[in-house]
Formats: C-alpha cells, sequence, structure tokens
C-alpha cells in the first residue's frame, strides 16, 4: 500500500529503487560497574578496540583513489583526530579508571557529555557535528562487542538507516546505491556535504523511516523535498520519469553555461564569486568562470585543535588560495569564532548565555589582538602572490572599522620593516550582518572599500528568529518585507557611495531569489559553487531594465504572500 513518509531534502535528486533497511548497531548499554582489580583489563580492553578502530580507518583511507581520496579522506582524518582526542580519550580513562565503570558504559557516557556540548551550540552547522562524534563512538561500540559496523550497498538499492558516516556514503555510492534515506541527521552533517557533492539523493530526518520500511519494499525519494514514498503507484512513477528526463535535460542545459557570460537579456553583467573553505570550493569555482572568491572562510584553520594556528601556517594557506585563483579577486574574511564554534585552544570564552549575538568575530578579534595581528601579517604577505581584500564580520560601529583599519596599517608598516612585500591599497570590507550596522552604513561607510550582506544572520538578528530552531523554519525567511527593505536600503547606500556591494548568504545561491535581488539592485553574488550555474542561468534568464520597472511593486508587497506572488509574476514574464 502507497504510503508518505516526510523527511528533510539533504542533497537534491530523486531516485526509485528496492530498499535495504540497516537497523541500528544501539548503544543501549546498561550501568555496568566492575571491581578495582578489573581496572587494567577493561583499560586494555577499551583501548585495543580504539587501536582496532584506528586500523580500519588507515585502511580505509589506503583504500582511496581518485577524486575520493582528497574528499573522503579529509572525513577520515576528522574522525582519526576524534579517536585521538585527549579529552576524549582521557575522559574514558578517568571513567573506568575512578567511576569503576565497564567500557561500555563509559562511552555511553562520555558520549552523552561531548553530546550535551554540541547540542548547547547555536551555530547548527557545528551542532551537527555530533552526528561525527555517534559515529567514531559507535564504531568503537561494534569492535567491543564483535560486531561489524560495515554497511554495504548493492546496485539499483536505496539504503535507509538512522544515520551514515562520510566514508559510508561515499562507498555506496561507489557500489551503485541510487540513494539514502535516515531517520536521523541533519541536511548541514558531513554525510549531507558528501552526498550533494557526489550528486547521491539523500533524504535525512525521515522519522519513521525505520519502522514503516522493509527490506525489498519499493521506494521513491525526492532529495530536494524530502518525501519518501513506499511502493509508489503508477501515477508516482509517471511524475518521477518526468522528474529524470527534466533532471538530465537540465543538467546538459547548465554544462553549456561554464564558459557563458553572466549577463541579463539587456546586457548588464553581473559579477558572480564564490564562498570557499577548502581547494576543492576553490578548484570547483575556478572551472565554472567565478569571478572570484567572494567569501573565504578561515575558523576552519583554528578549529579541532588544540593550539592556535601560527603565523607561517596561516600564509601558507591563504598563499595557496591565491594562487589557486590564478589572479582573480580573493576575499578573505577574518576569523569568525565564538562560544557557539567552541575552539579547543580557549581563544573563545566559554559558557556565553547568547552565543550567536556574544564576543564572536571582530568582538573577538578586539580582544585579541595578537590573534587579530597574527591573521592579518599572514593575509598581508599572502597579498604578494596576487589580488585579495579583507572582510571582517559582525561589525556593528564605525568604531570597529577605525580599529581594524588601524591594526592592518600597522601590520603593514611592520612587514615591509622585516622586508616582506605586502601589496598597495589592500581594500579591507565590513560583512552587514548585524540590523544597527545595517541602518546605521552611512555612517560608516567612508571608511569602508566594499561591503557584503551576510543573510543568514541579518534574517535572524532581524526577525529575532533563530535560524537553528527548527520550530522558527516558517518565520525564518527572507521573504518578509524588513528585510527586503533592509535590503533595498543597504544596497541603495553602498551604490550612492560608489562602493561595492555583494550577498553572500544562502539567499545569493538560490536561484528563486536572483530576480529579487537584481530589482533591489544587485549586481555582486557570492555564493556556493555548486549554485553558480544556476544562478547564472537565472540572471541570464531576466530582463534587468523590466525588473527594475517591477522594484516598487515588490517594495510595496505587506507580507511573504505579495513577495511570493511578485516572484512567480517575474517569472511567468522570463
Amino acid at each position: 500500500m502507497r504510503r508518505e513518509l516526510p523527511g528533510h531534502g539533504a542533497s537534491r535528486g530523486n531516485a526509485l529503487g528496492r530498499a535495504r533497511v540497516r537497523q541500528p548497531h544501539a548503544l543501549v548499554v546498561a550501568e555496568e560497574h566492575i571491581g578495582v582489580a578489573d581496572v587494567p583489563g577493561e583499560l586494555a580492553r577499551l583501548h585495543q578496540a580504539l587501536d582496532a578502530v584506528r586500523e580500519e580507518l588507515r585502511m580505509m583511507r589506503s583504500r582511496l583513489h581518485g577524486a575520493l581520496a582528497q574528499e573522503v579522506g579529509e572525513f577520515l582524518d576528522l574522525h582519526g583526530l576524534l579517536l585521538d582526542d585527549p579529552e576524549l580519550l582521557q575522559g574514558l580513562d578517568d571513567l573506568i579508571a575512578k567511576g569503576l565503570y565497564g567500557a561500555d558504559y563509559a562511552l555511553r557516557l562520555q558520549r552523552d557529555r561531548l553530546a550535551a556540548v554540541f547540542e548547547g551550540m547555536d551555530d547548527p552547522y557545528f551542532r551537527s557535528r555530533i552526528e561525527d562524534i555517534d559515529h567514531v563512538i559507535r564504531r568503537v561500540h561494534a569492535v567491543l562487542h564483535q560486531h561489524d559496523a560495515t554497511v554495504e550497498g548493492v546496485a539499483g538499492e536505496i539504503l535507509v538507516s538512522d544515520a551514515l558516516a562520510p566514508s559510508e556514503v561515499a562507498r555506496l555510492q561507489s557500489q551503485g546505491v541510487l540513494g539514502i534515506v535516515t531517520s536521523g541527521g541533519s541536511t548541514l552533517s558531513h554525510s549531507a556535504i558528501l552526498a550533494r557533492s557526489l550528486h547521491l539523493p539523500l533524504v535525512v530526518g525521515a522519522a519513521h523511516a525505520l519502522g514503516q520500511v522493509n527490506d525489498g519494499d519499493v521506494l521513491l525519494i525526492d532529495g530536494s523535498t524530502g518525501l519518501v514514498i513506499v511502493d509508489p503507484d503508477g501515477d508516482d512513477l509517471l511524475a518521477h520519469r518526468a522528474r529524470v528526463r527534466e533532471g538530465q535535460r537540465e543538467r546538459r542545459q547548465l554544462h553549456r553555461l561554464r564558459r557563458e557570460p553572466t549577463r541579463t537579456r539587456d546586457g548588464m553583467d553581473v559579477r558572480l564569486f564564490a564562498n570557499a573553505e577548502s581547494r576543492e570550493d576553490v578548484a570547483e569555482a575556478h572551472a565554472l568562470g567565478a569571478a572570484g572568491v567572494g567569501l573565504y572562510r578561515t575558523e576552519f584553520l583554528f578549529l579541532q585543535r588544540n593550539e592556535l594556528p601560527d603565523e607561517d601556517e596561516q600564509f601558507l594557506a591563504y598563499r595557496d588560495l591565491v594562487l589557486g585563483m590564478t589572479g582573480r579577486m580573493v576575499t578573505i574574511r577574518t576569523l569568525d569564532v565564538g562560544a557557539d564554534k567552541a575552539d579547543r585552544s580557549g581563544l573563545a570564552l566559554v559558557n556565553e548565555p547568547n552565543p550567536a549575538m556574544g564576543v564572536r568575530g571582530v568582538r573577538l578579534a578586539l580582544r585579541r589582538p595578537d590573534v587579530m595581528e597574527t591573521q592579518l601579517r599572514a593575509i598581508l604577505r599572502a597579498s604578494a602572490y596576487g589580488p585579495l581584500r579583507i572582510l571582517v564580520p559582525m561589525v556593528t560601529c564605525r568604531e570597529e572599522v577605525i580599529a581594524v583599519r588601524r591594526a592592518v596599517r600597522q601590520a603593514t608598516l611592520r612587514l615591509r620593516r622585516e622586508g616582506h612585500v605586502v601589496a598597495e591599497n589592500i581594500a579591507l570590507g565590513a560583512m552587514i550582518e548585524v540590523p544597527a550596522a545595517a541602518l546605521a552604513l552611512p555612517s560608516l561607510i567612508d571608511k569602508l572599500d566594499f561591503i557584503s550582506i551576510g543573510t543568514n544572520d541579518l534574517v535572524q538578528y532581524l526577525l529575532a528568529a533563530d535560524r537553528g530552531n527548527d520550530a522558527l523554519d516558517a518565520l525564518h525567511s527572507p521573504l518578509h518585507p524588513a528585510v527586503l527593505q533592509l535590503l533595498q536600503a543597504v544596497i541603495a547606500t553602498a551604490r550612492a557611495h560608489d562602493t561595492p556591494v555583494a550577498v553572500c548568504g544562502e539567499m545569493a545561491g538560490d536561484a528563486m531569489f536572483t530576480p529579487l535581488l537584481l530589482a533591489l539592485g544587485l549586481e555582486e553574488f557570492s555564493l556556493h559553487p555548486g549554485t553558480l550555474l544556476e544562478v547564472r542561468r537565472a540572471v541570464r534568464a531576466h530582463h534587468l531594465g523590466e525588473l527594475l520597472q517591477r522594484a516598487p511593486a515588490l517594495l510595496r508587497a505587506r507580507n511573504r504572500a505579495g513577495i511570493a506572488r511578485w516572484l512567480r509574476q517575474c517569472e511567468a514574464g522570463t
């Protein structure tokens, strides 16, 4: 009988296949106490299991080849780092040696402790990292019980599971698995990121999937909407075939746009920059003809380690980024870390009551001038290898921009005295993501060479709606008249002062919003490389003059329904 199971679309694409259900390896462990005499044996048992998992990861790493070697290897390395984490290991040893718990129960307790830390983070991306902890803990637990946790796929099947590690996603894709459904998971998890990269349809959060799908059931999944259909009927199959044909046609069309200009029908050129945080992003941006890198996130150099990266390490990363773009502009965002992205080095404050609005971004940089100077020196040294500019996050007021500009000037003078080459007139810009900075932009724009609007945070702060709170999904939307009014004001102020302005939040990468942003006067977008061709196609489909004529009607819209209606009218007119 046909049944629908709702979930969240995590990797686009449709798949039709037989279900393979993998019940989770339960980490249900009864409280178990041991005697003092048993401690050495229990510690040895635990560490043998840890060593076995390290060896598993090493063997998996050695078998990787081709494009997957880099992509999956980084995830395996991350899991290897978790296994060697001193906090994890010391906590486990203490629970056994001092708490006199068995190894199984110690694993469970330590997992719950770490989960509580991650679940308390405001940033949904870092909150989703608990999945990596779970993958590692479950693998160790499986070894303790001599249970084979490896999942194998069969071509033509759709795997249904509670969760999957990134390495499993890659292996299943190589084995011909058509799609994956998980009862848990996050659209921001490493597994979801990898599935999108591999173009493997993935639905997460289908809570009832494990209980309502049996081995051999026919499944139809939609990785965009998150809908899972069990035993689809004839109409479902016809619709699926039509979507497959449409998807194939769309991919062929998009591929042809790789070398085409990003230009509206009436000849207005639009600049598409890429958001990047890895070498793969940079390579893809270059291949797709991005105008440059509009946002390079540097916090990944600082997280998941016990010490701060030194100047030389940062310099090499920024230099390679600049070299990778071969003369195109690179925008390096200075460190945006706070308690919601807690690092192990102790840089961020801990236990802030509201870390999303706490000491992060430029606020943390100004409290730690030593850290800021080290990063600025590394960025400035990289400027000798190609064009770059500096973007400062979480700016709220003029004084912050003046302080950073002063620090850039002083670092430049010191570097030149030491004999380093530093480019002239490196542009300094600000992320406009705090409503106060957006509203007071005329008071600080003379101190800025460019601005980039971070719509993810700007929308959540403006609407007082946490973007990580599922209960507020409907409210956290750019389709609110207040959001559009503010975007229009920021773009108009920037243009009046002849200051380049881009949008770098998720809104920029969603082609649905492209006509809206063009109508508001935006000429620069910064987006994930994976969406660049879709946005290029949307730009090329629209006539800027017509959109500008429609802009007053957009700004008069009184609610989301009115804005959505405006978008539909634009779509129909193209």
